[in-house]
């Protein structure tokens, strides 16, 4: 029996919560050189701890939560667990069935063939291979996925909400897990903090299967409450990337372009409501004096906003490894 892939340990951590009926046939799905398996009971209510039990299967560790945290605090719980068991990579599947264990190899192998530190399932790239998933998270997933992609500075990623994930160990040991997001957010939290460590992350096309799971997301719970937390993951990424760690060209552009720009919005504002209290007309060096700021500060702002994109840690290798997906035919 192969218990790692080309020489490489695999962890698959399956955070579970009432998942009795499929949770069995996701671990028995698992090809055999997955040399771990981890699953986080997130307090279920029916039968899930024993359904993982009756398999009997010796690469399962089964770790029960004592009070509910959702699906980012039962993955926080797994990584911590997974760390113990002496592993090269981490993935992380759902419990539900969702994720096709004829992808796991994929997925993993820009991490193996060391190109990337983390690999992210994308239900878009292939045609038709997202077309179950509901019409309404077709929706959220883009938008989310567009304010993500400013948010984590990965401009090259996709389908920020998939959770079929790959991590390097040791990439994870570089992550503060006390302070991920332990709820759905979890996923693009992950992304803000790998991109201060300027991880490089891979895009991998992967299928999703729909069947008869029930999903606790609420897409207009989502909507409403991930954009202030994706701004102020902005705020936290820009600050200690560009600031703390490394203040460079991206750091001065943003810092000046701000500074001009606030400078010309202010002073030409104030400028023109003075025009209209006391009715003098303001004068074109007065008018030149608040544009010429606010349009240089501006000009840094983009700027830096290129340098950025440019600048998305994986993207070349991205695009290799979609290319040589394509070459080989397995691309879905």
């Amino acid at each position: 029996m192969t218990t790692s892939f080309q020489g490489t340990k695999i962890c698959v951590i399956l955070p579970a919560h009432n998942e009795a009926d499929l949770i069995g046939g996701v671990i028995r799905s698992l090809p055999e050189w997955v040399s771990s398996i981890v699953v986080v009971d997130d307090v279920s209510t029916d039968d899930t701890c024993a359904a993982v039990e009756a398999l009997g299967d010796p690469r399962v560790t089964l770790v029960r939560h004592a009070e509910n945290t959702g699906v980012g605090g039962a993955m926080v719980t797994g990584y911590k667990a997974a760390l113990e068991l002496d592993c090269d990579i981490l993935v992380k599947m759902d419990a539900d069935g969702q994720m096709a264990p004829s992808d796991l190899p994929r997925l993993i192998r820009p991490l193996v063939n060391g190109v990337a530190e983390y690999a992210k399932g994308n239900r878009f790239y292939v045609v038709n291979a997202n077309s179950s998933m509901p019409a309404a998270r077709k929706f959220g997933s883009v938008v989310l996925t567009f304010m993500t992609k400013m948010s984590s500075g990965y401009w090259h990623i996709f389908d920020s909400q998939c959770g079929y994930t790959a991590m390097r160990t040791h990439l994870l040991k570089m992550i503060d897990l006390d302070a991920i997001a332990q709820d759905y957010f979890f996923e693009n939290d992950v992304l803000i903090w790998l991109n201060t460590a300027n991880a490089r992350v891979v895009d991998v096309p992967i299928k999703t299967l729909y069947g008869d799971e029930v999903s606790d997301v609420r897409i207009s719970k989502v909507m409403w409450s991930f954009p202030p937390r994706l701004i102020r993951g902005w705020f936290f990424r820009v600050g200690r990337k560009y600031l703390l760690m490394d203040f460079g060209a991206i750091g001065a552009l943003g810092l000046f372009g701000t500074a001009l720009t606030a400078f010309g919005a202010i002073f030409g504002a104030s400028r023109l409501i003075m025009s209209n209290i006391t009715g003098v007309v303001t004068t074109t060096g007065t008018v030149m004096f608040a544009v010429l700021p606010l349009i240089v500060g501006i000009q840094c702002l983009l700027q830096a906003f290129v340098m950025e994109v440019a600048q998305s840690p994986g993207a070349e290798e991205t695009r290799r490894y979609i290319h040589e997906l394509i070459d080989s035919g397995d691309v879905g």
